[in-house]
């Protein structure tokens, strides 16, 4: 059914591709006609090559996607969708991803090629190492960032990398604390790599990571440099919105044992939507008016 291929891409996961869209606003180009062109095909290039990479991650996971309690609704585990299709799916998807890469430039299409690969590599051997499979989310999310920074002829920011891998480092252990809690003692036969964490290690993880993502971005707020590029001094204000965020996702993690899927909380908790509009809001406000 046509429902089953569109599972397939996850179009609620394209949220994450956000980030291809905070260079636009940070390099004070959003009311650019070329670069808001140039971030639009970005965002939809990093829509399709994420839905390529989620049909080839179900299609090589699929048998073990069948012994989990929630995977095995997915189309191709389910038997919904055949490999054949899944195949054609992906290398359409991606062949889309790169046709309008080029569109955009021959830099953005380095980044997003670094991006597909990453991705098969991921599916193919990094998410089974320790610490390894979360770091390499992390760095799509960096890739993410780094083909905004080009597509609207931005530079990388250090601050940009850091609070990003950070925050992702973080979103993406909270994801692993989830999968543990939820299969519990069968998490190794799932997936190898959650047998060798544990959960007290995660949440010893979980805490570095929050606080650095929190101290990060406060340092950046407060950075002399920082202040002068983007033209406002009043950058700190929008903190309590990343401490809030931060300690709302924790809450969410441990006493709602939530954290699955980071998208799926993003649309499904007010207080924590509530909070990420408000710090939108206020950069904008800081920097444009």
């Amino acid at each position: 059914m046509p429902a089953d291929y569109l599972a397939l891409l996850r179009p609620a996961q394209w949220i994450k591709n956000g980030f291809v869209l905070a260079p636009l606003v940070f390099s004070h180009r959003l009311f650019q006609a070329a670069p808001v062109a140039s971030a639009g095909l970005a965002f939809i290039a990093f829509c399709s090559a994420s839905s390529a990479a989620y049909v080839l991650n179900d299609l090589i996971d699929r048998v073990r996607d069948r012994e989990h309690p929630l995977k095995c609704l997915r189309p191709i585990a389910a038997g919904r969708v055949g490999e054949k299709q899944a195949v054609a799916l992906a290398l359409a998807a991606a062949t889309l991803a790169l046709a309008l890469g080029w569109c955009v430039g021959t830099r953005f299409l380095l980044v997003l090629v670094s991006f597909l690969l990453v991705q098969i590599l991921y599916s193919t051997g990094l998410k089974s190492l320790v610490v390894a499979d979360v770091a390499a989310i992390a760095v799509l999310f960096v890739l993410r960032a780094a083909g905004g920074v080009v597509a609207v002829g931005a530079r990388m920011s250090g601050w940009l990398f850091l609070c990003t891998f950070l925050l992702a480092m973080f979103l993406g252990l909270g994801k692993r604390r989830h999968e543990l809690a939820l299969l519990k003692s069968d998490a190794g036969d799932h997936r190898e790599v959650l047998g060798r964490y544990s959960v007290a290690l995660l949440d010893g993880m979980i805490a570095v990571a929050a606080a650095t993502t929190i101290g990060a971005y406060t340092i950046y707020a407060f950075w002399p440099s920082v202040e002068a590029k983007l033209g406002t001094e009043y950058l700190f204000v929008t903190v309590p919105f990343v401490a809030f965020g931060v300690v709302r996702y924790l809450f969410l993690i441990y006493r709602r044992d939530e954290g699955g899927s980071p998208t799926d909380l993003l649309l499904g908790d007010l207080p924590l939507q509530l909070g990420i509009a408000g710090w939108i809001v206020t950069v904008f406000f800081l920097l444009y008016l």
